[in-house]
């Protein structure tokens, strides 16, 4: 088989891993994949920086449209990221007939469904294992690895840098905003961090999962999403002392009525595994009917751990090249003329269990209160935890988690409880998930 030319956009930190795995595994991967797999353009507009890199295996452009245009390139690595010029270079390959890889998670998530009629369209690939879990090998793990099964759930530990904050805010007692500044200093954060901490960054990962996984379009509009910038120690300790840990979770369920696709803070018992991942790395749990739950753990960022994805995509892509379009794995999982059209929950009609802290004056009969307004609106209690007044305070914090109920039902009970003189402020609730 003839040698695979290979052209790659963008040679940042995973286009330079990209570069130097494929090289340095040339030997391996050439066995893997049948035919030798070569590095033949990088375009980038830092030239100098990029010739420093590749010497010369590789002609350097600063226009990435040389290189999807060439006529040479038979795949095209778009690594540049963003939504707009990567999106234009990507349909472009496309329209010439090239083959993509991508790690492009939120240009999948907002408009995977066009990129994907369009490589249809054209009887081409776009590979993206890298677009989720970094190194982790998820994306084929659901297409291929499950597709026995039908997939009940996933849930997943999706931002190694939220994930560092909250290991920081509960291994040193850190608040979120100097849990911030570290992971800012040791690189894992950016200097405008709200795609990581406020959840977005995780909604672009699980869209892509949820759809390979329940055979839907990506619906990233329809996520729920809530970051982790608004809690607090108290709650982080609290959720200790009840036997539970905080995780900002990406958990995407199929229920009877439709699909919870959401992101948010969650409590896990600290028992379960995933519970017990820490600093920046990434953890997915699937559950499948016949496979029951298997776990996916690893680097979910990194130069080389993400190389690994964007190679592995390249070799299968090379391995495909000569199956009949037909033949080939679809991008969804799901053959595109029978994906579902069930319906994204809005998230007042998602059922899980609840962590609700209120504070309130220490007064008798506040508990009876609660507990009525919980009770007329179907709530049971599962734990509760009443803490001690410190010294001179006539405050007290009131912990309760709450059996499965609807959340609009837990919305209504907290505007209520809200609203009793005994309460002092909000209630503060975060999910919880036994993930059984």
């Amino acid at each position: 088989m003839k040698p695979i030319n290979v052209g790659l956009l963008g040679i940042g930190t995973v286009g330079g891993g990209t570069f130097t795995v494929l090289r340095r595994n040339q030997e391996e991967i050439s066995r893997r994949a049948g035919c030798a797999i070569t590095m033949k353009m990088v375009a980038d507009k830092e030239v100098e920086k990029a010739r420093s890199i590749v010497g010369a295996l590789a002609s350097v452009t600063a226009d990435a449209f040389e290189v999807v245009k060439n006529r040479d390139i038979d795949i095209v690595v778009e690594l540049i990221g963003g939504t707009t010029v990567a999106k234009t270079l990507i349909l472009e390959a496309i329209a010439n007939g090239k083959h993509v890889v991508t790690a492009n998670k939120a240009l999948l998530a907002r408009y995977g469904n066009e990129i994907f009629a369009a490589a249809q369209k054209q009887d081409v690939m776009v590979a993206f294992e890298a677009a989720v879990g970094g190194g982790i090998p998820i994306i084929k793990s659901l297409r291929e690895g499950l597709t026995a099964n039908r997939i009940e759930w996933i849930a997943g530990i999706i931002n190694g840098t939220s994930n560092f904050i909250l290991s920081e805010m509960r291994e040193k007692g850190a608040g979120f905003n100097d849990a911030l500044k570290e992971a800012q200093r040791l690189g894992y954060a950016e200097a405008d961090p709200t795609f990581d901490v406020e959840g977005v960054d995780a909604a672009h990962k699980l869209t892509i999962m949820a759809a390979i996984g329940f055979g839907i379009p990506m619906q990233f509009s329809a996520a729920y999403i809530e970051g982790i910038s608004k809690l607090t120690q108290e709650d982080i300790r609290y959720a200790e002392e009840l036997g539970y840990r905080i995780k900002l979770l990406g958990i995407a369920k199929r229920k009877p009525r439709g699909i919870e696709l959401r992101v948010h803070p969650t409590l896990i018992p600290a028992r379960r595994l995933i519970a017990n991942v820490e600093g920046v790395m990434n953890a997915i749990l699937v559950k499948g009917d016949a496979v029951g739950q298997t776990m996916y753990y690893g680097a979910g960022a990194g130069a080389e751990p993400t190389a690994s994805a964007v190679v592995a995509d390249l070799v299968d892509v090379a391995r495909m090249l000569t199956a009949d379009p037909e033949h080939r794995v679809p991008h969804l999982a799901f053959q595109p003329d029978q994906l579902s059209n069930i319906p994204i929950l809005p998230i007042g009609e998602v059922e899980t269990a609840y962590y609700l802290r209120m504070r309130v004056y220490d007064r008798p009969g506040v508990l009876a209160d609660v507990t009525r307004i919980l009770a007329d609106l179907g709530i049971s209690i599962d734990a509760m935890v009443q803490k001690e007044p410190h010294e001179g305070e006539d405050q007290v914090d009131i912990i309760m988690l709450t059996h499965q109920t609807v959340e609009k039902h837990v919305n209504a009970a907290m505007a209520k409880i809200e609203a009793l003189p005994v309460v002092a402020g909000k209630v503060t609730r975060i999910r919880l998930e036994q993930l059984t």
